[in-house]
């Protein structure tokens, strides 16, 4: 092992230590061999009301050249919330390049829990979208269940007031279905570099009537605005809880960009649990390899390709332990 390689491994230890010490039962040893760690974070009120559990694998690289990989789960974490927080993070992990930000990624968290408690926004609302329920009512319950979807497409209204029928549709590529249970998955890409080829394509898409009659449409964004050098991005679940806010981490975590990855889902009336999460984002991953959208991972400091095959295992533990929060 290399000195540096030594160095990072003895930060991990420390923290970890520290971390566990810190945040006693709160913290969680999913996998100590691989890394993989959850915590549970809340508004500290005798009874919280906003919760979150923080999942983090550290590679080998962190912190000294690489950043922790993370997922954000709650069930009212989506959407501009999720991308909210997510930006802060990340920008935690900029500003403290080469030093352990974990306990600082925490209490950032607590933070805005804490805020959001503090101010009028109203309780979470943990309500199941989707048809899907808990794994222990049952993986086999069949449901005759039909989803009232509101329009996917009227969230970009407010970045498109007008119409604009000269916007040029970019192609629309589509990937191989993937069907368990009688669900069948099926991504679409499409290049966009303005919100409004995203309503566009959109739009094209639902003229489809197969894909206009899925039981859901989720999809991400993220289009990087050279002026600013910022990305403007966003995610709809449509109807599957938190599906889009974490499609939209995978294109992060892949570090896409001026794409649009619409996946559809068909319910076959068989609870899939965790597994759909994991086909969703496989699906995904496999149409933007397909069509060489994977590029460097701009946050590691070597800008090294990130691995497709740890992106896949990561996909799959973050299915595997989803059932880890309360």
């Amino acid at each position: 092992m290399a000195a540096s390689e030594e160095e990072a491994a003895q930060q991990q230890i420390d923290e970890i230590e520290a971390l566990s010490s810190i945040y006693g039962d709160d913290w969680c040893v999913v996998d100590e061999d691989e890394k993989i760690y959850c915590i549970k974070i809340n508004d500290c009120l005798d009874q919280p009301k906003w919760t979150v559990c923080l999942q983090v694998i550290l590679p080998p690289g962190y912190p000294t050249a690489e950043p922790p990989i993370y997922q954000l789960n709650a069930p009212w974490l989506r959407g501009q919330d999720y991308m909210e927080l997510a930006n802060s993070l990340e920008e935690i992990y900029v500003q403290n390049l080469g030093e352990s930000i974990l306990y600082l990624w925490v209490e950032k968290i607590r933070e805005v829990l804490i805020e959001k408690a503090q101010s009028s926004d109203p309780e979470p609302d943990i309500k199941k979208t989707s048809e899907e329920v808990d794994e222990d009512d049952g993986d086999d319950f069949l449901l005759d269940y039909q989803p009232v979807l509101e329009d996917p497409i009227k969230m970009l209204n407010y970045v498109t007031p007008e119409s604009h029928e000269d916007e040029e549709l970019p192609p629309i590529h589509h990937g191989n279905p993937v069907t368990d249970r009688r669900s069948t998955f099926q991504a679409h890409l499409a290049p966009v570099v303005t919100p409004r080829q995203v309503k566009r394509v959109l739009e094209k898409l639902y003229e489809n009537k197969k894909i206009a009659s899925a039981t859901h449409n989720i999809y991400a964004y993220r289009i990087y605005c050279e002026d600013k050098q910022t990305f403007l991005q966003d995610c709809e679940d449509d109807g599957e809880t938190a599906a889009g806010g974490r499609l939209l981490h995978l294109m992060q975590i892949l570090n896409v960009h001026n794409v649009l990855v619409v996946v559809s889902r068909w319910y076959g009336g068989i609870l899939l649990g965790p597994d759909r999460f994991k086909h969703i984002n496989n699906c995904a991953r496999n149409i933007l390899v397909e069509y060489n959208y994977v590029h460097s991972a701009d946050l590691c400091k070597d800008s090294e390709e990130l691995p497709k095959e740890l992106v896949t295992w990561f996909v799959n533990v973050r299915c595997a332990i989803e059932g880890w929060q309360q």
